[in-house]
């Protein structure tokens, strides 16, 4: 059946700060910055000439707030407000205060200065004395500040979870609390104006869960009427409660409090900011909530099928509180003024029922039970610590209204909740995505510290040094780096340490740390980690000038020791332009040198490391503001030895597993890669360094045609309630992408949306998650979370992701439908662990019995991604146009469109991507065909499925190593080793299975005729040219035995750089393989060669010694006796160190064999420990 015509509503980016009345889609963070446009607009409106100040300092969930107001600057302009980002957030706040006192100097300019001053949690208590001490003196009476402040309750993206509401009681703040993005506008203008009636700073509180969401506001709840009590209704004392010239401080206490708080009653009461959303003729059951809470308990009652009728049947009552503190109380008491039971419902620690007990405690009419935190006989009902979910909410909830009221429904759903509960509690996710460090970032070199030392951890992404094995810990406040070792120093042994200290906040408080370290005379080094950004709030620069030469003299200034600058590009200060004379400069391959140096050194040390972040050097080079140096690096993955050095060298997420017949290797993904090249110092041959060429990308011709007739379907409806949408993804890939464009796309058809984004410090590759919540009515979508298995859709575009705890809960195996990617893109434990268990199996297992059966689509995504765009960054997209042609997004096609064109970002990239989607979703067949044409003709050789096949392979792979007899050696052995195994326990293949991997293992040892017949072998030139396009040339790192050289930097023979003439001379060299291990073999007499041909002999001989001994008792103890030689990897010095720990284990396994009666017990404890 034909569809009607789509019209799509007339949008425009600019709609969330031009428009003033209808609809617009935004972010909270813009619903935000949008505040001061509409304060002045109003102002104006009432004939008044006022400005507007804004001052902060980032952090999330307001990591990003300053980028959205600096993109809002362009209408702050005619409207008279500024906006400068502070130092840090008392000077800002300071800076704030200062709008208020305009009107007391002369020659002021306006009538009075709003300011907006922004923060998150640790902002506001090191800002705490200027924000008391300002808002006790006063604000202007057309002036008011509004204080936004960043709760972080879940501890996303914060050192401690967080909650500012006691702090600001305890400073007199009133706090309002909005419940949703959709009144951040209205609570804002509420905030300024009863700033500027009471005289009081007025904080607005949000939190993650409220200001990391995007939805399509109502603007007309922003022109609504805001009414100043009248003299019958508050009276002023003389003189009123506004800032003033010359007052004392037993006077301004005096007003605070006898009349600020009391008016800012008096306008809370006025303004109906607190008021009964829900009520019943008969109530009996409070509920008393307030911000994110309420969108729970909203959410909460929906889920419950409790609807204003069915709350008047059961005695409901819900009370919403918007200012927090000073509650108002005769609005709380007449809300719960006979009630038999209130629950109140908030997170973390009681704020509200507090102050509701306070009121009501010597009081006739008080409510019979009170709970929240405790029911009534102490034990725990909602949880003190963290957040809590709408699941949580909506359990409690149902709990309490059945006790009294009795409805399938309730009942249906606390059982419900209750199986969820259980199933949930015990659930273990198969893996964890944790974040990391970005490919090629800095701090992968940067953090770093030599053996035997240890480095104090600060406040950036470098805190994430603490899960990465490098002896770092103790995390402090920002600004306060390296100085608890001030006070431990004269009690420890301990004679040195390092500090790691970010630019970002060395600039905003870190030069007092040194400071106190140079004045206590400890001895530490801090390492100043310059990455020219401040990273982990979205890569702002700082909030002024501070170039690397000017950093050196601050510190030198303040009478460090030494101060060394290190940088990934020396040259660039060859001038050595305002750099003190003291200050020698040198490549960041020194270091670990310079580290020991200045570990001797007595007193406090710097080192400098300038090197730019590695997300803002790929934003730059995506800008063209930034060098991007046409070379890419390689790996033969056929010379590779797995032995991970690379990995332990560059700490990158960029070099990753690959899977094959010989053990898992390593290859560089070229999406990810931000070309650091520190993998470059892994000791190993196999890395190629490619010149000139790019990814190679899709050659499909006429592909628009393909796309084109690609059958349209028929979308589905959007249920009754809401339809949920569970994003989950990793951070940095641009997953929340599918997100906005969802969001706006249901805008434009004029649906209603509300996306909540979750990512925190996942957004340094760790699990990220996408709320994507759609429906025809707002009133069906309370809260930006969805429910407990409330997902209709999970669109895993990654797959590890979709079994985090937080993702897996939302899913139903009787409501959840699921699109996967089955390319599970490595989790960082593998940078770590070479052996690392990536659990593939498990997390689809988990996935696909959390999910619909019937509806489960799988379809590697990041794969065809790659290969058909060139970029792993269109996986999400390409997911999205997968789910649509399957008929699982209630959106239609061109709207989401038009949201790609509105986006603005890689418009035709994104369109592609959601077309080859659409593409491989009805007709798979086609896309497989063309990624294929991309690939070329590679000869990928399968991983052997059977024990002969894997025999065969390798009884070949030797006949090419050196010869037909080689290969027959091998297999007349490993025959042996099955019939000795076979004749000593039937059926068993343990045994042969290891002889068969590490016997040939021992015997392929890669010499120098093996590398170069393996870069001479046409697979490798297979793999390049499926891999880049252009015309590119090839360079060669290697370090030959026969030219070694000690590299002063590593302690290391030194890698060279070899031309492209290397690959003929490969060639001829490869043809020499028959003088191995002869006398006229010139390699054969290194150290290297000698210790890997003794390898094959004391192999074959502990297999004669095995075959002569075996028992079934003793089965296990010689297969892993004969896989030791999986522990050898790698070349030179890794494998020499990696040789040297096999023999030691050889010699435990043989004590064991000979004598397991005498050995096994010490041995054991020796494992144990």
């Amino acid at each position: 059946m034909a569809q009607a015509a789509l019209k799509l509503k007339d949008v425009s980016l600019d709609d969330k700060f031009e428009l003033e009345d209808g609809q617009a889609f935004m972010s909270g963070l813009q619903a935000l910055a949008r505040i001061p446009i509409v304060q002045r607009r109003r102002d104006m409106a009432k004939g008044l000439n006022t400005g507007g100040f804004i001052s902060g300092y980032r952090g999330s969930p307001l990591g990003a707030l300053d980028r959205e107001l600096a993109r809002a600057n362009k209408y702050y302009g005619d409207l008279d407000v500024k906006f400068l980002p502070g130092v840090n957030e008392d000077l800002a706040a300071t800076a704030v205060w200062g709008t208020q006192q305009v009107g007391l100097l002369p020659g002021a300019q306006k009538e009075g200065v709003f300011g907006i001053w922004y923060g998150k949690a640790p902002g506001v208590d090191r800002s705490l004395d200027v924000i008391r001490h300002a808002s006790a003196n006063g604000t202007a009476a057309k002036g008011g500040v509004l204080a936004l402040v960043g709760d972080d309750h879940g501890a996303k993206s914060s050192t401690l979870s967080c909650q500012s509401d006691h702090v600001l009681y305890a400073a007199q703040i009133p706090t309002l609390y909005p419940a949703s993005l959709l009144e951040f506008v209205e609570y804002g203008l509420l905030g300024i104006e009863m700033s500027r009636y009471s005289g009081c700073w007025t904080a607005m509180k949000v939190t993650s869960d409220t200001v990391e969401t995007s939805g399509t506001i109502d603007l007309s709840r922003e022109n609504r009427e805001i009414l100043i009590p009248t003299d019958d209704e508050y009276t002023m004392p003389t003189g009123g409660l506004n800032i003033r010239m010359g007052d004392t401080p037993r006077d301004i206490d005096w007003r605070l409090q006898n009349y600020k708080l009391f008016a800012c009653h008096a306008f809370a009461r006025k303004n109906k900011i607190d008021r009964v959303v829900m009520d019943s003729p008969k109530a009996r059951f409070g509920i008393v909530t307030s911000g994110k809470s309420y969108g729970d308990v909203r959410q909460a009652l929906i889920e419950l099928g409790i609807t204003e009728e069915v709350a008047k049947e059961i005695g409901l009552r819900v009370y919403k509180v918007g200012m927090i503190w000073p509650i108002e109380p005769q609005g709380l008491k007449a809300a719960v003024e006979g009630l038999e039971e209130v629950l109140v419902v908030e997170e973390k620690r009681e704020f509200i029922e507090y102050q509701l007990k306070q009121y009501v405690y010597n009081w006739d009419k008080r409510p019979k039970v009170i709970v929240g935190k405790y029911d009534e006989n102490q034990q725990h009902l909602l949880p003190l610590e963290n957040d809590h979910s709408v699941g949580k909410v909506t359990h409690v909830i149902a709990q309490r209204l059945n006790r009294f009221y009795h409805n399938e429904q309730v009942e249906n759903a606390l059982k419900y909740y209750e199986d969820f509960a259980k199933r949930e509690k015990g659930y273990l996710p198969p893996s964890l995505r944790k974040p990391y460090y970005c490919s090629g970032c800095p701090h992968n070199t940067s953090t770093k510290v030599p053996d035997g030392s240890f480095a104090m951890v600060g406040i950036g992404c470098h805190y994430m040094v603490q899960w990465m094995d490098r002896n770092s810990a103790l995390c402090t406040h920002m600004g306060g780096e390296g100085i608890p070792f001030v006070g431990s120093a004269p009690f420890s042994d301990t004679k040195h340490i390092f500090a790691n200290l970010g630019d970002g906040t060395y600039f905003h408080s870190g030069t007092l740390a040194i400071r106190q370290a140079v004045a206590a005379k400890i001895n530490i080094t801090y390492k100043i980690l310059y990455n020219d950004a401040v990273a982990m709030t979205g890569g702002q620069h700082v909030d002024g000038e501070m170039p690397v030469y000017r950093v050196a003299q601050q510190c030198m200034a303040e009478g460090v020791a030494k101060c060394w600058l290190v940088s990934e590009r020396p040259e660039i200060y060859k001038d050595r332009f305002g750099l003190p004379d003291a200050v020698p400069v040198l490549h960041r391959k020194h270091m670990d040198n310079i580290q020991k140096e200045a570990r001797e050194t007595e007193g406090t040390t710097i080192i400098i490391y300038d090197q730019t972040c590695a997300a803002e050097k790929r934003r730059r080079r995506k800008r063209g503001t930034y060098p991007d140096p046409a070379k890419r690096i390689f790996i033969n993955k056929a010379v590779c030895e797995g032995c991970g050095d690379c990995s332990v060298q560059s700490n990158c997420m960029a070099v990753q597993p690959v899977e094959t017949e010989y053990g898992r290797k390593r290859k560089i993904n070229q999406s990810m890669c931000n070309k650091d090249y520190s993998c470059l110092k892994g000791f190993c041959p196999s890395f190629v360094t490619v010149l000139g060429g790019k990814p190679k990308k899709t050659k499909a011709e006429n592909v628009d045609d393909v796309f084109a007739n690609i059958p349209d379907i028929e979308v589905s409806e959007i249920p009754h309630d809401a339809y949920n949408i569970m994003v989950t993804g990793i951070g940095g890939t641009g997953v929340l992408t599918v997100g906005a464009l969802l969001g706006m796309a249901a805008h434009l058809e004029d649906k209603h949306c509300r996306i909540l984004d979750q990512t925190g410090l996942a957004q340094k590759g760790g699990e990220v998650l996408s709320h994507v919540r759609l429906a025809h009515n707002r009133d069906e979508m309370r809260t930006g979370h969805i429910n407990t298995g409330g997902a209709d859709l999970l669109l895993a575009c990654d797959i590890v992701a979709a079994v985090g705890k937080t993702a897996h809960e939302t899913l139903n195996p009787e409501r959840t439908k699921a699109v996967l990617n089955t390319n599970n893109t490595p989790v960082a434990a593998f940078v770590l662990n070479n052996s690392t268990d990536f659990h593939g199996e498990q997390i689809n297992d988990t996935i696909l019995k959390a999910t619909i059966k019937e509806h489960q689509h799988l379809v590697p995504a990041t794969g065809y991604a790659q290969t058909l765009m060139g970029d792993e960054i269109a996986t999400n997209v390409f997911m999205l146009g997968y789910a649509w042609q399957k008929g699982l997004v209630p959106l239609h096609k061109e709207s989401i469109m038009r949201a790609i064109e509105l986006n603005g970002v890689a418009i035709d990239a994104n369109k592609r991507a959601f077309n080859f989607g659409r593409l491989a979703a009805h007709d798979p067949e086609i896309v497989e065909q063309m990624a294929e044409s991309v690939r070329g003709e590679t000869e990928e050789e399968g991983i052997a499925e059977t024990l002969e096949e894997r025999i065969a392979k390798r009884v070949e792979f030797l006949g090419k190593y050196q010869d037909e007899a080689y290969g027959q050696r091998y297999k007349h052995m490993v025959e042996r080793v099955q019939a000795a195994e076979q004749k000593t326990v039937a059926n068993s293949t343990a045994l042969v299975e290891a002889v068969a991997r590490f016997y040939h293992k021992v015997m392929a040892y890669k010499d120098e005729y093996e590398v170069a017949r393996l870069f001479s072998d046409p697979a490798f030139k297979q793999e390049l040219e499926a891999t880049f396009d252009g015309d590119y040339k090839l360079k060669f790192n290697l370090a030959p035995p026969i030219m070694e050289q000690n590299d002063p930097a590593t302690g290391r023979s030194k890698k060279r750089e070899f031309g492209a003439w290397m690959l003929p001379a490969f060639g001829v060299l490869a043809k020499f393989k028959g003088l191995r291990g002869t006398p006229f073999d010139i390699f054969g007499y290194h150290k290297e060669r000698k210790a890997e041909r003794a390898l094959i002999n004391q192999y074959e001989e502990d297999l004669e010694f095995v075959m002569a001994n075996l028992k079934p008792d003793n089965l296990d103890l010689a297969t892993e006796l004969m896989s030791l030689p999986d522990m050898i990897r790698g070349y030179g010095p890794v494998k020499e160190r990696n040789m040297q720990q096999a023999a030691i284990r050889r010699e435990q396994l043989l004590s064991r064999f000979k004598d397991p009666k005498a050995n096994g017990t010490k041995d054991n404890k020796k494992e144990a420990a």
